[in-house]
C-alpha cells in the first residue's frame, strides 16, 4: 500500500472537526469540476465552428492552387499541367483570374475582389450550397452574370430581384492615361447579379464571382490566368496527396508556386489557432483562481492536524514524508474535481454533438451549436488541471507546515 496516498485519502474523505474545511474542500472540488467541464465544452464548441469554417472554405478554395511566383498572370501550359490533367488523383482543374476592381451599383461605389471562373468551376463548385438569395448562374445567354458575397451585397444594396446591373471598372494595365479623355484609360463591363451567397464574413465582405471571359475583357487578358485551382478526389489518402504535391511542385519549377489550402489562407488559419490558444489560456487562468480554494482548505487542514503531525514525527516519519501527505491530499481535491469535470464536459459535448440540444440563435448555417470533441483537447485539459492542482497544493505545505522544535 502507498502510505502517502492512503493517508491523503483518509484526510480527504474523513470528517474534519471544523466543518468549514469540508465546505471549502467541496467548493474546491466543484470549482475544479466546473472549470474542467467549461474547458472541454468551450474548446469543443470552438472546434465545431472551426470545422464549419474549414468546410465552407473547402467549397470555395481548392486543395491546391498554382500561382505565379513572380508577377500576376501566366499561361497554364506545359508538362506540369499535362501531368496534372492525367493524374488519377485529380477530380477537376479550373482556371481563375482574381483582381481587385471598382464596382458601381445604383449610385453606390465600392472595391471588390472579383474572381473570374471557367465552366468547370461554374458546373462543379460547391458554392451553390451557400446561396441565400437567387440562383448561382454566371451566364444568361450571352450576357454575363455575377454571384455576390452577402456582406458586399448588403453594403452596396445589391439584390438579384432588381434589374440594375453592376458596373465593374479596372484601369488599363498598360498604364497609359489620357489627360484629354480619362475614361478611355479605364475598362468596364456590366454584369447583372444572379445570387447572393454567404460563406464566412471575410469572404462575404468583398467577393464577387464572374465568368472568365468577362474578367479577361475587363483586364485585357487573352489566354492568361492568375491561378489554376486543383481539387483532388475525396478518397485520396494522405500519402497520395503528398506524392501529388511533391511531383507537381518539381514539375512546375521555380516560375510557378503550388499552395495547399492552409497556405492559401495562412493568416486565417493562424488567427484561428491564436484564438483557440487565447481561449484556452483565459479558461486556465480562471481555473488557477478557482484552485486557490485548495490553498485555503489545505492551510486550515495543516493547522487542524498539528497533533497528527507530532504523532507521525514521534513514529519516525520525516518531514518530507509528512509533507507528501498534505500535498497529495490537496492534489486529490483537484483530481476529484478533474474527474467529475471530465465526465460532465465529455458527456454534455457528446449529447450536443448527437442530439443538438442547444439551438443556434438567428439564421445560421446550422440549427444548433456545433461541437466536436477532440481527445487531444481532453488530454491537454487533464494535464493542465492536474499540474495546476499539484502546484497549488505545494504552496500551503511550503508556507504553513510547522517546524520541528
Amino acid at each position: 500500500m502507498n502510505l502517502p496516498f492512503f493517508i491523503a485519502g483518509r484526510y480527504l474523505f474523513a470528517r474534519k472537526s471544523h466543518n468549514v474545511i469540508n465546505i471549502i474542500s467541496a467548493i474546491s472540488v466543484i470549482g475544479m469540476a466546473i472549470g474542467t467541464a467549461a474547458l472541454i465544452i468551450f474548446l469543443s464548441v470552438y472546434n465545431g465552428f472551426d470545422v464549419i469554417i474549414r468546410k465552407s472554405l473547402s467549397d470555395l478554395d481548392p486543395d491546391y492552387l498554382v500561382s505565379p511566383a513572380r508577377g500576376k498572370a501566366f499561361i497554364p501550359e506545359g508538362e506540369a499541367f499535362d501531368w496534372a490533367y492525367e493524374c488519377p488523383y485529380v477530380l477537376n482543374m479550373s482556371a481563375v483570374i482574381q483582381e481587385n476592381v471598382f464596382v458601381s451599383y445604383d449610385g453606390r461605389q465600392g472595391v471588390a475582389k472579383a474572381k473570374g471562373v471557367d465552366a468547370v468551376f461554374e458546373e462543379e463548385s460547391g458554392i451553390r450550397d451557400y446561396v441565400r438569395i437567387g440562383e448561382f448562374l454566371l451566364h444568361n445567354g450571352s450576357l454575363p452574370m455575377t454571384a455576390v458575397g452577402s456582406g458586399f451585397a448588403y453594403k452596396m444594396g445589391i439584390s438579384p430581384n432588381f434589374v440594375a446591373p453592376l458596373e465593374i471598372w479596372f484601369p488599363d494595365r498598360t498604364g497609359n492615361i489620357s489627360l484629354t479623355n480619362p475614361t478611355a484609360s479605364v475598362h468596364s463591363i456590366k454584369a447583372r447579379p444572379s445570387c447572393v451567397f454567404s460563406i464566412n464574413s471575410d469572404v462575404d465582405a468583398s467577393l464577387i464571382i464572374l465568368p472568365m471571359e468577362a474578367m479577361r475583357t475587363l483586364l485585357g487578358y487573352t489566354d492568361e490566368v492568375t491561378g489554376v485551382e486543383i481539387r483532388l478526389k475525396p478518397d485520396c489518402t494522405r500519402r497520395e496527396r503528398k506524392e501529388f504535391e511533391s511531383t507537381l511542385t518539381q514539375l512546375l519549377g521555380d516560375g510557378l508556386r503550388l499552395s495547399d489550402r492552409i497556405h492559401q489562407n495562412e493568416s486565417l488559419y493562424k488567427m484561428m489557432k491564436y484564438e483557440k490558444a487565447s481561449l484556452f489560456l483565459i479558461l486556465v487562468f480562471i481555473i488557477i483562481i478557482i484552485a486557490f480554494n485548495i490553498f485555503g482548505s489545505l492551510s486550515m487542514l495543516i493547522i487542524e492536524k498539528q497533533e497528527d503531525i507530532g504523532t507521525f514525527r514521534s513514529m519516525g516519519a520525516s518531514d518530507t514524508l509528512i509533507r507528501r501527505f498534505f500535498v497529495l491530499e490537496g492534489w486529490l481535491i483537484s483530481l476529484l474535481g478533474l474527474a467529475i469535470g471530465l465526465v460532465l464536459g465529455i458527456g454534455l459535448t457528446l449529447l450536443q454533438q448527437k442530439f443538438g440540444l442547444i439551438p443556434m440563435p438567428g439564421n445560421y448555417l446550422v440549427s444548433s451549436y456545433p461541437v466536436q470533441l477532440r481527445w487531444s483537447d481532453v488530454l491537454v485539459t487533464s494535464l493542465s488541471v492536474a499540474v495546476i492542482g499539484y502546484l497549488i497544493a505545494l504552496i500551503p505545505v511550503s508556507t504553513s507546515f510547522p517546524r520541528r522544535r
